[in-house]
């Protein structure tokens, strides 16, 4: 026996696990789990309603109704189909590449987003690029999935493509994780080349500033991530504050907030 499942806060309020209505969080993402087939699984907690195997939902943040195939339920190494669940369970689904962390799932009349799982704000940074230039699609798919899973964070510099990129992360060993899985998982070896840049900020006002000409310090970095919304990386705290004097109407907010 354990706890029973408990309310959930939305965009439309707390939903009650007891609600006939399906609706679902996702909460991670993992590629790779069963190396022989290169499977990609979405894992998602049920916070209301009933979960049958095969049914059609509302993918809300992706706009359109998708179907929940493959339901399994995993201990330790051992898998098995579902048919059925309920509040509480977690299941994982099969991904073909369109779920993210975060994502709510529903078939609830009115539409509705469960509040996210906070971003951590990168704290390391790496210039990362592949050694044979012969597997870009291989790392290009690599990096993109690791970075779907929540692990690390890509970004690129500005008129520049996927050759090479910036990853952050919060933890160095994170970068280890990187180039292991880059490696065992998808035969790419890496050069990665630490940046001595600690700090990032999202630009809030893009529309109303042009990028290009920010007048900068000699430690700050212009960026994007896949999006491309700008950002900006410094090396000191005191520099974020100096470009926000030299360029009037700037605004910047800290990584992750409002995100």
């Amino acid at each position: 026996m354990t706890t029973p499942p408990l309310p959930r806060n939305s965009s439309a309020g707390i939903i009650d696990p007891f609600s006939q209505d399906f609706s679902a969080f996702v909460f991670k993402i993992q590629a790779n789990m069963n190396k022989a087939h290169r499977d990609r699984v979405a894992f998602m907690r049920i916070c209301s309603g009933r979960f049958s195997a095969g049914m059609e939902a509302m993918h809300v943040q992706g706009g359109k109704k998708i179907r929940l195939s493959q339901p399994q339920q995993m201990m330790a190494q051992e898998r098995h189909i579902v048919e059925e669940a309920y509040a509480g369970d977690i299941i994982g689904v099969f991904d073909p590449g369109i779920f993210s962390i975060g994502d709510t799932i529903t078939n609830a009349g009115t539409q509705f987003k469960f509040e996210g799982i906070p971003t951590f704000a990168p704290e390391h940074f790496a210039r990362v690029s592949q050694m044979d230039t012969m597997k870009r699609k291989q790392f290009i798919k690599g990096v993109s999935q690791i970075a779907q899973e929540g692990a690390i964070q890509i970004f690129q510099e500005f008129n520049s493509g996927m050759e090479e990129i910036i990853v952050g992360v919060v933890g160095v060993l994170q970068f280890e994780v990187l180039e292991y899985r880059l490696k065992n998982e998808y035969n790419v070896e890496i050069k990665l080349e630490t940046l001595p840049y600690e700090h990032i900020r999202w630009i809030e006002n893009p529309e109303e500033i042009d990028i290009s000409r920010i007048t900068g310090t000699s430690d700050m970095k212009k960026i994007k991530d896949l999006k491309g919304d700008p950002l900006l990386l410094f090396a000191n705290s005191w520099s974020v504050n100096m470009v926000l004097e030299r360029n009037k109407g700037l605004r910047l907010s800290e990584f992750g907030m409002g995100r």
